[in-house]
């Protein structure tokens, strides 16, 4: 069985740029919510810092779709590179 490189690509992204833009938000609510979480989300992403407001909350989803959406691609083309038909 093959995987859906599109299609897995997309659900990564989604999963990934929500789960990073409903931690952001909640942290935007509540200060002390998700910060070891948003911390390493810093670390990876330039231009990403969680206390600076709803614009970098944005720049944070945006970089973690895309994140999500490269990372789920490799995987499903590697899972279907040494699947066995």
């Amino acid at each position: 069985m093959k995987l859906s490189i599109k299609g897995l690509a997309m659900t990564l992204a989604v999963l990934w740029g929500g789960s990073t833009l409903l931690v952001g938000l909640a942290n935007l609510m509540w200060p002390t919510y998700g910060t070891g979480f948003l911390d390493v989300l810093r670390a990876i992403y330039p231009g990403f810092a969680h206390t600076s407001g709803i614009m970098s909350v944005i720049v944070g989803t945006l970089y973690a779709a895309v994140d999500g959406a490269v990372a789920g691609s490799l995987f499903g083309w590697l899972y279907n590179r040494f699947a066995k038909d």
